[in-house]
């Protein structure tokens, strides 16, 4: 299931602190904290007081005249304590793992900062000795063994020279992006960490992550929708969540990947006489557009109503939907190139269809995770940025109460088919069910798949919420077993669901491990319940029956 990637703005250098900030806190050193007491602050006064905060403790933060930093997130609390991230650059070359966030008490003051790497920029020289040309081929030659045996057509590379801090000593690399289509002309990715010195590589990942009026859908049953009309007709477009649509891709392919085009699919808005799209069935093309939508929606709804966020950038931009891409697509992904979620028509013999209700929840938090804490799409980061994807997915689910399809804690179980070889994705009380997922956290995890190394949070999501043991939920028979034998107690999927966005977008960077996960959502719970709370305690010992302690 895919991740959105993120762009960062442009920065405008503060000469006299020696610090580069986001030209929107050049005004920070003449405005008060104190003027912003009385109210809670806009989202613009936490960026002036996270630049004054940048100046006053640029040393703790590792800046320095030769970084440039731009924000990419703002989270204002009720309480008015203010939390703002930044991406930075390093002689204007991106650092992957050079984010960070800071903490900002109700009157603007400092409070202290989370970064995704402690490691000291100073790199001898910015000018690779490894060309771009051989980090392309590099690149793209991972990308044909990724792939092995199938023909890849149409490959193209596009590297971009950083500086890698998330691998141990910061160093001058190539992050290339290797694109293709496969045989049945359906797109693969993958990005490419090279040392730009010694040829090596340092890292690879996949960049597109697999999941995988009123309409009639296939998976959720009669669902309402907001359109638009359209002189005598209606368009499937959404006025009440930022014109949010969805088009017919006509079962062909686009690949544009960080500025990469080989080829565009349509995204054809949907339209219809009398405001009643889709009968429910396969046959008629506008059924899997209802269930694309009404996801859409209901993401959106939830993390305006749980969290407070203004769709999925949190701007208040809505995204759009295509479905029926592809010739057999067993994917979904969310591509932030398009801001768009893409669908396609499943195989129908392992799968059908990837428009249900927790898969869209599930490809749009990714795009949260991009635009919060840009959790690294590999090691045990990435396991966490699937897991994320999953749970946020799981309480979409829960949060559209949809008789049709109730809330679970079985991810994708509505578009698997027979031929799957299973009723599920994955399954959260004990991940091992699907034959491949970590139920518990060992020095190996790291290693696995990112979507089999996310059981770990899994797991501890499905125990904090519902508690260990057998039982029976919405119809759904669970049994959860712990790495040391504890019963644990669960709290309840709401209360899991704000913890673990509070962690997400407030303590997360996009170097979190494991254990770092646990110390985000310990703080995340004991923000939102105190510190000797029962909820506090009951993610402590969550944790530690998935053996992260």
């Amino acid at each position: 299931m895919s991740r959105i990637r993120q762009h960062v703005r442009g920065s405008r250098r503060l000469a006299t602190a020696g610090v580069a900030v986001s030209s929107a806190t050049l005004l920070a050193v003449t405005l008060s904290p104190a003027a912003h007491a009385a109210a809670r602050p806009t989202r613009d006064a936490a960026v002036r007081h996270a630049a004054s905060a940048l100046l006053a403790h640029a040393s703790s933060l590792g800046l320095d005249s030769a970084q440039a930093t731009s924000v990419r997130d703002v989270i204002v609390d009720k309480d008015g304590s203010q939390h703002v991230r930044y991406d930075r650059t390093y002689h204007r070359l991106p650092v992957l793992g050079g984010d960070f966030v800071v903490h900002l008490g109700p009157d603007g003051g400092y409070r202290g900062a989370d970064r995704a790497s402690r490691a000291a920029l100073a790199l001898p020289s910015t000018t690779p000795e490894v060309s771009a040309p051989e980090a392309a081929d590099l690149a793209t030659n991972a990308l044909r063994a990724a792939n092995p045996g199938d023909r890849l057509r149409q490959v193209k590379a596009k590297p971009r020279l950083i500086v890698d801090a998330l691998h141990g000593t910061p160093r001058l690399a190539w992050r290339t992006d290797a694109v293709a289509l496969d045989s049945l002309g359906n797109p693969v990715a993958r990005t490419v960490l090279t040392d730009a010195r010694t040829g090596a590589r340092i890292d690879a990942w996949d960049s597109i992550e697999t999941a995988t009026g009123d309409g009639r859908s296939l998976y959720s049953g009669t669902v309402p929708l907001e359109t638009t009309q359209s002189g005598s007709s209606y368009q499937l477009k959404d006025p009440t969540r930022g014109n949010t649509y969805t088009g017919d891709a006509a079962n062909k392919t686009d690949l544009c990947i960080f500025g990469i085009c080989i080829s565009r699919a349509p995204s054809t808005v949907f339209t219809d006489t009398d405001n009643h799209w889709g009968t429910g069935a396969t046959g008629d093309r506008s059924s899997a557009a209802v269930d694309a939508q009404y996801g859409t929606d209901e993401t959106w709804d939830y993390y305006k109503n749980v969290h407070g966020r203004n769709g999925i950038a949190g701007d208040g931009k809505g995204s759009y939907n295509r479905v029926h891409y592809g010739s057999n697509y067993n994917n979904a992904f969310w591509d932030d190139s398009c801001f768009c979620m893409t669908y396609g028509d499943g195989d129908g013999t392992t799968f059908g269809p990837l428009v249900a209700l927790d898969v869209a929840g599930h490809e749009m938090s990714h795009g949260v995770t991009s635009k919060t804490a840009g959790l690294t799409y590999s090691g045990e980061s990435g396991g966490l940025n699937e897991a994320t994807s999953d749970i946020l997915g799981t309480m979409v689910e829960w949060y559209a109460n949809n008789p049709s399809d109730p809330g679970d804690y079985l991810i994708g179980e509505q578009i698997v088919r027979p031929g799957f070889g299973g009723t599920a994705l994955r399954y959260m009380d004990q991940p091992s069910r699907d034959g491949s997922s970590a139920d518990y956290w060992s020095s190996s995890v790291g290693n696995l798949d990112v979507h089999y190394s996310s059981g770990v949070a899994n797991h501890f999501a499905y125990l904090l919420a519902e508690g260990s043991g057998a039982k029976v939920v919405n119809g759904v028979s669970y049994n959860s077993p712990t790495y040391n034998g504890s019963t644990v107690t669960g709290i309840g999927h709401d209360k899991v669901g704000k913890i673990w966005y509070r962690a997400l977008t407030v303590y997360m960077t996009s170097s979190t491990n494991y254990a770092g996960a646990r110390t985000a959502t310990l703080n995340a719970a004991k923000d939102l319940y105190g510190a000797g709370s029962a909820e506090y305690d009951a993610v402590a010992a969550a944790w530690s029956a998935v053996n992260v302690n």
